[in-house]
This record gives structure tokens, C-alpha cells and sequence, in this order.
């Protein structure tokens, strides 16, 4: 079980397409307090896609993140996808609900890496948690509907620290969802991470977090989270 609190700023396909942006959404995302930037390796990338990274400009990302000091992390969508995170010796993955359901032998080789894993659960039996054998997996409880409002969450955990979930991952709008999950015990948050939630590139745009809307969520999530710890 986690003894601290993470925050994960989605930037997937926030880029719109302009890989030269992500280094700006990456540097927002440290200075709104988030700990891990996530992009998405294998989605909508093709050579004519929005977001088709080529390996050059992945490494130049993860520099990013390192100069910025924000963990990289990404979600693996397919097989060539694996092979890339490969080559940058990525250190945590991220598994999309619909890679559970359509790919679990994907996930099961990204698993045997024995590298900390996220998994979202949105399209899963939430009961009966799928690869359990593993202990590098930390489930993240999570509705895959875009924008998830409030009536949709009648069932989110009510005490996660007794539940199979370490966090959430997040398609609400605005942060007060987040924040209600912290005070329920959860000690991952994912949130989208944007630069202008009027974007209508992508759908993600408006159900993301605008840097100063992330920046408060962290300072009191994290608040939040240090009484629990002391039992408030």
C-alpha cells in the first residue's frame, strides 16, 4: 500500500498534435504540483495522427521531464508501443481501461516487467480486479464516460483505504470530485491536464484541469491527505 500521495497530470493528446507544446504542458504541470506527467503511446498514432510520436521527439519529452524534475509516465496502447517505451527505459506505465478489455496479454507483458503499473478499471468488473497476481499493480477506480457528471458517480468508493483501489482516475468536470475521493482515502489522483479547456480540438480539453485549477487540487489534496494520515 502507498504511504504517500501522487498526483498525474494526463497530458495525452493535449498537444493537439503540436509535439513542440508538451514541453510547455509539462513545465505547467510541475509548477501545479503534479508529480508525474502521462502521455499516451499508441493512440491515434499513425504517421497523418494527432499523436504520432516518433522516437526522437519521445526522447526529447522525457528530457523535458527530467530537466522540469516531473516523473514521465505513459500509457502503452499497443505492441509497437511497448517496443518504444523501451527504448527510453520507461520507468512506470499506465494501462487504459479499454487496453484491459482489449489487450490483456499486452498488459500482462508490460506487467512481467515487475515496473509500477496503473490501471484504470473504467471498463472492467470492478468486483473481481484482473491480474492479481502481480504486486506492482495499483488500481485506479475510474468511469470511462467523457464528461463523467456527478449523477454517473453515485457508486465511487466511500472508503477507498478499505477498498481494492489505491486512487482515481478522473473525467469529471472541474477538481471537486478528486478532492472528494482524497478525503475518502484514495492516494492516486489522474487528472487531464490542459492549457485552455475551450480547445475543442480533442473532447479531453473541457473535462481537464487548467493549471490553476491542478495547482489547487494538489495544495489541498495533499493537505487533505496529511490528515488522514494523522487520523482527522
Amino acid at each position: 500500500k502507498l504511504n504517500l500521495m501522487i498526483f498525474i497530470a494526463e497530458i495525452g493528446l493535449n498537444h493537439n498534435g503540436n509535439l513542440d507544446l508538451c514541453h510547455e504542458l509539462i513545465r505547467q504541470a510541475k509548477l501545479a504540483g503534479a508529480d508525474i506527467a502521462k502521455f499516451q503511446l499508441g493512440w491515434r498514432a499513425k504517421k497523418d495522427e494527432i499523436n504520432h510520436i516518433p522516437l526522437e521527439t519521445l526522447k526529447q519529452i522525457v528530457e523535458s521531464c527530467n530537466y522540469y524534475d516531473i516523473q514521465f509516465m505513459a500509457s502503452i496502447f499497443n505492441d509497437e508501443a511497448f517496443e518504444l517505451s523501451k527504448k527510453i527505459n520507461q520507468e512506470k506505465f499506465k494501462i487504459a481501461s479499454r487496453t484491459v478489455v482489449d489487450n490483456p496479454d499486452l498488459v500482462e507483458k508490460i506487467l512481467k516487467l515487475n515496473k509500477p503499473t496503473f490501471i484504470s478499471l473504467g471498463m472492467s468488473d470492478k468486483e473481481n480486479l484482473p491480474f492479481k497476481e502481480y504486486d506492482n499493480v495499483h488500481y485506479l477506480w475510474c468511469k470511462s464516460k467523457y464528461p463523467t457528471l456527478p449523477s454517473d458517480l453515485v457508486d465511487l468508493p466511500k472508503d477507498f483505504k478499505n477498498s481494492k483501489f489505491d486512487g482515481y482516475s478522473d473525467h469529471s468536470i472541474g477538481i471537486e470530485i478528486p478532492l472528494t475521493s482524497i478525503t475518502r482515502g484514495a492516494k492516486i489522483i489522474e487528472k487531464h491536464f490542459t492549457l485552455d479547456k475551450s480547445d475543442t480540438t480533442i473532447r479531453d480539453h473541457s473535462l481537464s484541469a487548467t493549471p490553476d485549477e491542478f495547482r489547487t487540487m494538489t495544495t489541498i489534496g495533499r493537505n487533505i491527505f496529511k490528515n488522514n494520515l494523522i487520523g482527522v
